[in-house]
C-alpha cells in the first residue's frame, strides 16, 4: 500500500532573491511517513530573472513532479492550487526629504478635499442657522460649534481608520485594511489565472 502524503499549497510567498524553490517553501505537508524531511527538501523549481518578478506555481505540476520522483507515494491536494511567488528586492530606505513631500502632499491634499466638501455643503452657513437657533442671535464665526466640530472630524477620521501612526485601536481591521485585502485577493486570482503556465494557449497542445 503506497504512503499517503497531504500537501497544502501556500496561497503567496514573498522573496528577496532569484532562489532554489523546495517543497517546503510553497507548501506544507503532513504525513506519517519517515520521508517527510526528505520530502521537504525536494527541489521544485529553480528562480531566474527570466521569471521576473511574479509567478505561478501548480499544484498539478508539483504533484507530477513529485510522483516522477516518489513513485511509492499517494499525493492528496488539500487548499489552494496554485502558490503565487512574488520576488520584492530589499529596498534602500526612503529618503526624509520624500518622506516629508510626500507627507506634506497628502496633508495639503486631503486639507484642501475636507475643505471643498463643507463648501460645496454649506457647512458654515448650516452652523451659523444651528446657533442662531440655540441662542437667538446671529454670529458670522460660531467658533462653540466649529472648534468641537472640527476635533470630532479628526477624532472620528482617527478611530475610523483604527490607527495612531502604528498603534492600534483594537483587532478590528479598518474599512481601508478590508478595501486593500479585497484588492490582493481579487490581483492575485487575476495573476493566478493569467500567468499559471496550464492556462498557457501555447502550452494546450
Amino acid at each position: 500500500m503506497a504512503e499517503l502524503v497531504y500537501i497544502r499549497m501556500r496561497k503567496k510567498i514573498v522573496l528577496e532573491t532569484w532562489q532554489e524553490l523546495k517543497l517546503k517553501d510553497i507548501a506544507y505537508i503532513s504525513t506519517q511517513s519517515n520521508k517527510k524531511e526528505l520530502l521537504e527538501d525536494t527541489s521544485i523549481y529553480r528562480l531566474s530573472k527570466k521569471d521576473k518578478n511574479i509567478l505561478v506555481i501548480d499544484s498539478f505540476l508539483v504533484i507530477d513532479h513529485l510522483t516522477k520522483e516518489y513513485s511509492d507515494i499517494e499525493f492528496q491536494l488539500l487548499g489552494p492550487e496554485q502558490t503565487l511567488i512574488q520576488i520584492e528586492p530589499r529596498k534602500k530606505a526612503t529618503h526624509p526629504l520624500v518622506l516629508t513631500f510626500v507627507w506634506l502632499l497628502l496633508f495639503v491634499g486631503s486639507a484642501m478635499t475636507i475643505m471643498n466638501f463643507h463648501y460645496d455643503v454649506s457647512m458654515q452657513p448650516v452652523q451659523q442657522k444651528l446657533h442662531f437657533l440655540l441662542t437667538g442671535t446671529e454670529n458670522e464665526y460660531p467658533l462653540w460649534i466649529q472648534i468641537p466640530y472640527s476635533l470630532g472630524l479628526g477624532v472620528g477620521t482617527i478611530l475610523f481608520f483604527n490607527h495612531w501612526f502604528k498603534k492600534r485601536f483594537n483587532e478590528e481591521p479598518s474599512p481601508l485594511e478590508v478595501e486593500i485585502f479585497n484588492y490582493q485577493q481579487d490581483l492575485q486570482q487575476y495573476i493566478n489565472t493569467m500567468e499559471n503556465e496550464l492556462n498557457d494557449p501555447r502550452n494546450s497542445s
